[in-house]
């Protein structure tokens, strides 16, 4: 096969030669000791997709040596498959709600929403207090929009605790109000109750991305199928597309490049609204990253620059994506690069890109931090990403994220080679802590 060792070293020889390079200039060059190499072109040791898409981009070879490696993926969509084994199943998320209703007492995880509610400090609504769970009085026929205004709030807090909380103290919270909220729907009428079945939805999207980071994409794609059906039943959609990009985003984190431009594709559609269109076109360009094929990703990130600056947001609805990022594009164009093995470039636009976001986010601030300490790594600044990613362990402990911890293991992997270095000894114990959360 095309990816076997032997074939993929040989041609990495070839090409290595044609471009002149000695054997110790290239492996200057990708940061990676001399030993290393010669056992790959040998085929004695297995390249990594990221290795291939490294020396494509110092030979300038344009995806050559990228598609001869078979990726590390699972296509099922199943567990995250470099989490900790067993961790998704000892913490697996709720499920989503059955359409069944039943009427009797509040559940643990009711009383929980409740508990929520009250704990967010939620503005009363026109002297209101919005109603949490089944087994409680019935809701006004149309309480009007401080109802709704109410519980968007309540939802804004939610994302708020989702950037400091790990995802199994949110998830089932989110799991009850998801329910709760259509249990609600049921009991208004006009604008209000399409507004709760919508605002259900996008509990329901936003729990799927919860389990996604529990490191259950069996559960988060459930989640999302979810979100869809409700936001349908409320006229919505749009929800659907951005579905696509969902999954899409799953396919990307099992490394299938071509799944994720699949997906993401399917979202492209000029029927769907310009934010939605904005973070396919992103997702599309982080698969032809992954593919090794640089002017497509950098087409598709300009794509998604131009559609993200023409949306205007409805400040009535929840915004979908990620919120904490003033520049998104330039900060994926730096995420990229690290994928199509420029490492020197993607640090260079994740430094300034990192340095702005907010404090609080610390879900965000470790996601791109993480991803800017293995850029630095990679282009063999190692003391300075041990800084880097030490400066960031608490906001990883807190994030307790499984597609986090996949480049954090990608970190571990990179500084490895550099085991001789001091501060890479001397990070090592921390690091080894990260990567091993204690289950709850």
């Amino acid at each position: 096969m095309l990816h076997q060792p032997a074939v993929f070293g040989a041609e990495l020889r070839r090409l290595r030669i044609a471009a002149g390079l000695t054997l110790s200039q290239f492996a200057a060059a990708v940061h990676y000791s001399k030993s290393h190499l010669s056992k790959i072109e040998n085929g004695l040791k297995r390249p990594t997709p990221e290795f291939a898409r490294m020396c494509d981009a110092v030979l300038g070879t344009g995806g050559t040596l990228a598609g001869l490696v078979g990726p590390v993926k699972n296509t099922r969509g199943a567990r995250t498959p470099l989490d900790q084994p067993g961790a998704a199943m000892r913490r697996r998320p709720p499920a989503p709600p059955v359409d069944s209703h039943d009427d009797g007492a509040p559940t643990r995880r009711q009383v929980m929403a409740v508990g929520a509610t009250w704990a967010l400090g939620v503005p009363p609504a026109g002297g209101r207090t919005p109603v949490v769970g089944p087994g409680v009085p019935s809701a006004p026929s149309d309480p009007g929009p401080d109802l709704l205004a109410a519980y968007r709030y309540l939802f804004a807090q939610f994302h708020r605790l989702g950037q400091l909380s790990p995802p199994s103290t949110v998830l089932p919270v989110l799991a009850e109000q998801t329910r709760a909220l259509r249990d609600l729907a049921e009991r208004c009428v006009g604008r209000t109750r399409s507004g709760l079945v919508n605002l259900s939805a996008r509990h329901a999207e936003f729990a799927g991305w919860m389990a996604q980071e529990s490191g259950d994409d069996e559960a988060a794609l459930s989640w999302t199928e979810h979100a869809v059906r409700l936001a349908d039943t409320a006229g919505d959609r749009d929800l659907a597309g951005y579905a696509l990009t969902r999954r899409a985003l799953i396919s990307y984190y099992h490394g299938d490049a071509a799944g994720t431009i699949s997906l993401a594709s399917g979202a492209l559609s000029p029927r769907l609204p310009a934010r939605i269109r904005g973070l396919a076109a992103q997702h599309v360009g982080q698969g032809h990253a992954l593919a090794g094929d640089h002017t497509e990703c950098l087409r598709h990130l300009e794509q998604a620059r131009a559609l993200l600056d023409a949306d205007r947001p409805d400040p009535q609805s929840p915004q979908l994506g990620a919120t904490h990022l003033d520049d998104p594009i330039t900060m994926m164009t730096g995420w990229c690069l690290l994928d199509l093995g420029r490492p020197r470039e993607a640090a260079e636009l994740l430094d300034t890109s990192c340095e702005r976001l907010p404090a609080h986010a610390l879900r965000t601030r470790a996601r791109y931090g993480i991803r800017r300490a293995l850029a630095h790594a990679r282009a063999g600044e190692v003391e300075h990403a041990c800084a880097l990613a030490r400066e960031l362990l608490p906001a990883v402990r807190a994030a307790d994220s499984a597609t986090i911890r996949l480049d954090l293991r990608r970190l571990s992997r990179t500084l490895a080679r550099f085991r001789a270095v001091p501060a890479v000894a001397a990070f090592s114990p921390d690091l080894t802590a990260a990567l091993h959360p204690s289950v709850v």
